[in-house]
């Protein structure tokens, strides 16, 4: 078994959904795509599956709905973040 290829945080996924729902993908630099899921996925709780089946089929309406809400709002404060301390170039 690879852990890599068996394993992963749910929360990546509801977070990639997001970054594409608000357009960044387009809008955005891969670098700051990288920060910013980064920086989002570190405000979140680790919630490992080995299936997104897994996920469809046994999480309440009402807990995707709270993670939902929790990946908007730690999106929103590392989006803010990111705009407000820009990298430089070296």
């Amino acid at each position: 078994m690879k852990l890599d290829d068996d394993i992963h945080n749910y929360y990546e996924h509801l977070v990639l959904e997001k970054i594409e729902a608000l357009g960044f993908n387009q809008s955005k630099s891969a670098d700051f795509l990288a920060d910013l899921t980064c920086l989002v996925l570190n405000q979140l709780p680790p919630r490992y599956i080995r299936h997104e089946v897994d996920m469809a089929f046994y999480l309440p309406a009402s807990e995707r709905r709270q993670m939902e809400m929790n990946v908007s709002h730690a999106v929103n404060n590392a989006s803010k973040y990111l705009e407000a301390h820009p990298k430089t170039e070296e």
